[in-house]
């Protein structure tokens, strides 16, 4: 049996994912950006993703379009998983008059709790039509597994 290390905040993650969870299931997912500080600012932008169970292995969908495979960052520590990258912005072109614009631009960055352990060094990830697929095979430790009990 694996020793493991006693993080006295790794449950507080999990009720704030939770929580997230509830208030989005009510209201619908509200965007997480920041306003632009000044005129002429972009404001930040959060892509959404999916996150989902098999028997062996968790997946990770997120819409990133607009970005190319090398302007995407990920990077996997304990059981929190991390996609980073960057929209960049169009140039306004002289001579337009804008009436709205609605779509961002920016750094990102979105961190997710995993149910469980996964194998780090089995990790991958595609990228195909702007969305970003991560299969994360899990533990054996994280595998449901079925045991027999006999009643007496």
């Amino acid at each position: 049996m694996a020793i493991e290390r006693w993080r006295p905040f790794r449950d507080l993650w999990s009720i704030q994912d939770e929580i997230n969870r509830i208030f989005e299931d009510f209201f619908g997912r509200v965007p997480e950006r920041r306003l632009a500080e000044t005129p002429g600012e972009i404001a930040q932008w959060t892509p959404d993703l999916d996150l989902a169970e098999t028997d062996n292995e968790y997946i990770v969908k997120a819409d990133l379009p607009g970005l190319k495979q090398d302007q995407i960052k990920i990077s996997l520590r304990d059981n929190l998983l991390t996609v980073k990258g960057e929209r960049k912005s169009e140039k306004e072109e002289k001579g337009k008059n804008y009436h709205r614009i609605e779509r961002s631009f920016g750094a990102f960055a979105r961190t997710i709790t995993l149910p469980g352990k996964v194998q780090g060094d089995k990790v991958k990830a595609s990228y195909k039509d702007g969305v970003l697929e991560i299969t994360l095979p899990k533990s054996e430790e994280s595998k449901s597994k079925e045991i027999s009990i006999e009643v007496k």
